[in-house]
């Protein structure tokens, strides 16, 4: 790991400290898992709460004279229903390319109290790329500020409210609902706060100055429900929980139907259109997707893996696996992939080819493990 090639978030000390396993990861040292390991860091999160440094993702934001003339901006480069956000709220969407592939999914917030502005987080991969498709349409009076000097860390976990209750008594973030921004003040760091993340469970995402990153997270795991949490356990909760992951159920090749995240696109953008790749999009939510992202459910202990060719029951190649391994909420090996829409119902038996043999497996209801989202 050079140190010249491989940048360091601002916690890099502390996950050192802590004793983490490091590797690199879209261009970042990253944490996999620290001494407690993956299985145990899972089910901490799952059962109290978990502390993610998720500093590797890109935050900016996004200015302009007002909030119709940057929602408008960027609805004609992703199809969610932005002019429709109100203060104080959070969506998911996806950067589109021409052809209505996804370049990036990401989070687009309206914070309460500035007309004009929205803040963004992306995947850390694709933030230089993500910056040029938005950079070279800015139209005249919208600025894209990328936010370098910016943490961001979630608290993933049934006892997260709890804890930033007692870490901020007069901020009320408890009653926050899923999807809800606001800035608040967490001890005596001004944070921005969202009642968001990727593991399934309730919990936040919290932007603050990375100069006080460190100490931040030193209170946080000062608290008897919180500990450090890897990028191995972020990967196998989203996976439990039926999450999309770039760059492997999302690329510039697929979709948001056939992704079945059409569930993002709000009524008002099905109806005008008027993004990248509508025609495709809108011919795909009225007649379906020549493919689409389904659960899997081996039916053996074998987990199948990405890239794993997904088979029928008869043995002609429908699919591939995208992402797969244990889920230890399940108990069970569980994946996710891309299959042929005549294989897609819950229950359709296919095989999963795992060193050239078909093991068995059924198409299975997503999320493996329910969500837990406090809605308020």
């Amino acid at each position: 790991m050079s140190d010249d090639v491989i940048l360091k978030t601002p916690l890099h000390a502390l996950h050192v400290e802590l004793g983490a396993r490091m590797a690199p990861f879209a261009g970042y040292a990253m944490p996999i898992h620290y001494p407690a390991g993956v299985l145990a860091e899972h089910l901490h999160t799952r059962k109290a709460a978990g502390l993610f440094d998720v500093s590797h993702m890109g935050q900016a934001l996004l200015e302009g004279p007002d909030h119709r003339t940057v929602a408008a901006f960027l609805e004609t480069v992703c199809p969610a229903d932005l002019l429709g956000l109100a203060p104080g709220r959070q969506r998911y969407t996806q950067l589109l390319n021409d052809d209505g592939g996804i370049v990036d999914d990401l989070m687009v917030t309206r914070p309460p109290g500035a007309d004009g502005a929205l803040r963004l987080v992306v995947n850390a991969a694709r933030k230089a790329v993500d910056t040029a498709r938005l950079a070279e349409r800015l139209p005249d009076g919208v600025r894209l500020t990328p936010l370098d000097d910016a943490a961001l860390v979630a608290l993933q976990g049934p006892l997260a409210a709890a804890t930033l209750a007692r870490l901020a008594p007069g901020e009320d973030l408890a009653t926050l609902a899923f999807m809800g921004a606001r800035p608040a003040r967490i001890g005596d760091v001004a944070t921005f706060v969202s009642r968001s993340g990727y593991t399934g469970e309730d919990g936040y995402e919290i932007s603050l100055p990375a100069a006080r990153a460190e100490s931040f997270a030193r209170r946080l795991l000062a608290e008897p429900d919180v500990a450090p949490i890897g990028l191995g356990a972020r990967d196998s909760l989203r996976l439990e929980a039926g999450l999309c992951l770039y760059g492997h159920e999302l690329d510039e090749t697929v979709d948001p139907v056939e992704a079945a995240i059409a569930w993002s696109i709000q009524k008002r953008r099905r109806a005008q259109g008027g993004f990248p790749g509508a025609a495709r999009i809108l011919r795909a939510l009225a007649e379906g997707s020549a493919r689409v992202r389904v659960g899997l459910r081996p039916e053996g202990r074998a987990p199948a893996r990405e890239a794993a060719e997904i088979v029928s029951a008869d043995g002609a190649p429908i699919g591939i696996v995208t992402s797969g391994g244990f889920g230890p909420s399940v108990g069970a090996p569980i994946a996710m992939g891309f299959v042929d829409r005549a294989h897609a119902a819950v229950g359709t038996p296919v095989g999963l080819v795992v060193r050239g043999k078909p093991l068995p497996a059924r198409v299975a209801v997503l999320p493996f493990h329910p969500h837990a989202y406090y809605r308020g």
